[in-house]
């Protein structure tokens, strides 16, 4: 296994149960599915500004590194590529974190619309390749502090 796998396998906890319980953490996402857990520490884009800039012009981003986009409310959301350097996966997520849609290797610079559908609560924005790689899919679930505990498919608590 090559640098990059091996700091693939330290994103994916084998503390899963230890965690359940865990506080969520402004500055960290975690999700959970049927290959285990992963956890990325994220810069939040909650404003129409951040929103707007998102990833841009950045060079590299760590493979444990991520930008999650949280909406006011679940909306239709579409993204592209413009002046975005790297190549990203994007997790469409529901207003219960929920993962409804990833969107695999989106290519730098492409402005063709990458839809997410109907209902995203937020977007996480992680390096291309690393969904499949660390088995994020439709149904997994995301943990944060920005979901509505009271909807949670899985809890900070």
């Amino acid at each position: 296994m090559g640098s990059f796998g091996a700091r693939l396998s330290g994103l994916v906890l084998a503390l899963a149960p230890a965690m359940a319980g865990a506080a969520c953490a402004p500055e960290a996402v975690e999700l959970r599915g049927p290959a285990g857990v992963a956890r990325f520490h994220v810069e939040v884009a909650d404003e129409p500004a951040e929103q707007a800039k998102g990833l841009m012009f950045r060079e590299k981003m760590a493979a444990s590194a991520g930008m999650l986009f949280v909406f006011p409310a679940p909306k239709h959301a579409s993204f592209w590529m413009k002046n975005t350097l790297i190549p990203l996966d994007m997790i469409f997520a529901d207003a219960a974190g929920r993962v409804t849609r990833v969107h695999s290797m989106a290519v730098p610079g492409d402005e063709t619309p990458i839809d997410g559908g109907e209902g995203v609560a937020m977007v996480l924005e992680i390096n291309g390749g690393l969904a499949a790689r660390l088995g994020i899919a439709p149904g997994s679930e995301l943990r944060h502090s920005s979901v509505d505990q009271s909807l949670a498919a899985w809890p900070c608590d």
